[in-house]
């Protein structure tokens, strides 16, 4: 029975588990009924309150309808009772007849009553010793044989829960550096999505079971209405790939404001990765983090385009709005951190009421089957998923979601939104000082049609000020843009690369304050790159 103990204890990392493996060893080959008892802090991962209460963990027993604890009661031992006495003093102890015991009877008079008249008799307490730490009880009943527990019987109990104490210690750990890295995840990831109306977004983050790794995604919005939808997944587990991946989704969200292609962002990411791994080897306390995948779009909602890249993730499924489901045609390039290797975006032109579905590869890789047969299963699932993404979330979910998960799962769909021609303004400005005035005409004409007669005045002055400078240092064409959505976008189109810069003019100066005024009179303002010219854009808020 001790040889088994040894092969047959502590077969998972799970506390209350590994205290079942131990009563169903123990029953009917050394006792008829057999508990354990651990302290309510063990079971969520931490060191036992030998002040608190203890909670029945596991309970077999040879007939299914005796008297004692069921398991999950909550209870405070009494001092005088065996199960009191051993974790205090750390040693094992025999009632052997429980008739006579009014110590163990002073804990419920009634229960007690019921057990001894069902026909249980003698009881071993044996505490659950860690090295210095009580982790609880375990008692060994006897009923059936009418001999009470003797002292030989006492040894080979002490022995037996020894093994199982040291199984439930290790699983006892593995539960605390399972919560911090689970709480450290969580902490990690988008507690809310930001406000915007480009997208209608739903999303999904399940830790894995066994141990949790470095899956994440966010949701950013950027200049001119558009919105990056990111999904990536560190390589590895537990507290290291939760902090990699924090480290990676703040470099998304700081590479995000300089409003670079797909492309180009995951090469610097590549960068980043690879730095971070020379680090991880240079440093023997922690381990490298060997790659990691991600997938990067930009969806605009005034063109409808979304451009995509993607480095060794799962490709993104696209659900039609007549329900029909495909794999987006995005090249695939390597994993983040082995370099040498360019990525490569691609343009998708997305129908109104679109769903793209961005995931990682713990909803479709499994141990069972090929990654081909798992984007087989999804894609199924999506076909049957609701209109909503809410819906979509939930079908993918309840169809796919493997019992016990030994990966993270991150899910986000996203379903499209347009902004309609009605809500758009566009217009050619000629390479001429004298335009200006005609560029605020027309822009008080089109606030007026949109009913934003309030803004006219800020407006005026920032595109003249963005349109003269275009007109001073940039190069033709250029061209003016108002978008109405959540706030009014402003934009100014140049073919020059220079980026201006806002300058703090002195009393004598007689220009350097346009940018200045942009900067006081918007909301945000900045700059976007194209591959030929750029954008100078300023936001005000909507009364």
């Amino acid at each position: 029975m001790l040889y088994d103990a040894g092969v047959g204890i502590g077969t998972s990392l799970d506390v209350a588990r590994t205290a079942e493996e131990l009563t169903e060893l123990a029953v009917p080959r050394f006792a008829d009924f057999t508990t354990v008892d651990l302290f309510e802090t063990v079971l969520a991962g931490g060191e036992p309150d030998v002040a608190g209460a203890m909670r029945r963990t596991a309970s077999v027993g040879i007939h299914k309808d005796a008297p004692l604890y069921p398991v999950g009661t909550r209870t405070r031992f009494v001092g005088s009772s065996p199960q009191g006495r051993s974790p205090a003093s750390g040693r094992s102890l025999v009632e052997p007849r429980l008739s006579e015991a009014p110590g163990w009877r002073a804990q419920d008079l009634e229960r007690s009553g019921q057990i001894v008249a069902y026909g249980i008799h003698s009881l071993i307490t044996v505490p659950l010793r860690a090295g210095s730490l009580v982790l609880g009880v375990v008692g060994f009943w006897r009923a059936e044989r009418p001999e009470p527990f003797d002292e030989e019987e006492l040894a080979l109990a002490e022995e037996l829960v020894t093994r199982a104490a040291v199984a439930i210690d290790n699983a006892r750990r593995y539960t605390r550096e399972h919560s911090m890295a689970v709480t450290l995840q969580r902490s990690l990831l988008p507690r809310s999505l930001p406000e915007q109306s480009a997208l209608e977004i739903a999303y999904r983050s399940l830790p894995a079971q066994a141990g949790v790794g470095g899956d994440w995604f966010d949701v950013l919005p950027l200049s001119g209405a558009r919105v990056v939808l990111v999904v990536g997944d560190v390589v590895g587990h537990r507290l290291h790939a939760a902090a990699t991946m924090g480290r990676l989704r703040t470099a998304v969200h700081n590479f995000s404001a300089l409003d670079l292609p797909p492309d180009e962002l995951l090469g610097l990411l590549d960068e980043l990765v690879g730095r971070i791994d020379q680090d991880g080897t240079e440093d023997e306390h922690s381990a490298p983090v060997t790659g990691a995948t991600c997938l990067y779009a930009v969806y605009d909602p005034a063109t409808r385009r979304c451009a995509v890249a993607r480095a060794g993730h799962p490709p993104p499924a696209l659900i039609h709005p007549d329900g029909t489901v495909e794999y987006a045609d995005v090249p695939v390039g390597p994993p983040l951190g082995l370099g040498g290797l360019p990525f490569e975006t691609a343009e998708l032109e997305l129908a109104e009421g679109s769903r793209l579905v961005l995931y990682t590869d713990g909803l479709v890789e499994d141990r069972n089957h090929d990654i081909d047969v798992g984007l087989e299963l999804l894609r199924e699932a999506l076909s049957r998923a609701g209109y909503s993404p809410e819906d979509t979330c939930r079908a993918v979910l309840e169809s796919r979601r493997p019992a016990r998960a030994r990966d993270d799962i991150a899910l986000l769909v996203a379903r499209t939104q347009a902004l309609t021609e009605d809500r758009i303004a566009r217009w050619p400005v000629p390479s001429d000082p004298a335009a200006v005035a005609e560029v605020r005409a027309t822009i008080a004409r089109k606030l007026s049609d949109w009913g934003l007669d309030e803004l006219v005045f800020t407006t005026e002055l920032i595109l003249s000020e963005l349109v003269t400078n275009a007109i001073r240092y940039g190069g033709g064409p250029i061209e003016v843009r108002m978008l109405r959505d959540r706030n009014l976008i402003c934009e100014v189109l140049d073919s020059s690369s220079t980026s201006p810069h806002l300058r703090y003019a002195t009393m004598n100066d007689e220009g350097g304050r346009g940018l200045f005024l942009v900067a006081q009179l918007a909301e945000r303002w900045g700059t976007r790159y194209l591959p030929a010219g750029k954008i100078i854009w300023a936001e005000q808020p909507i009364p």
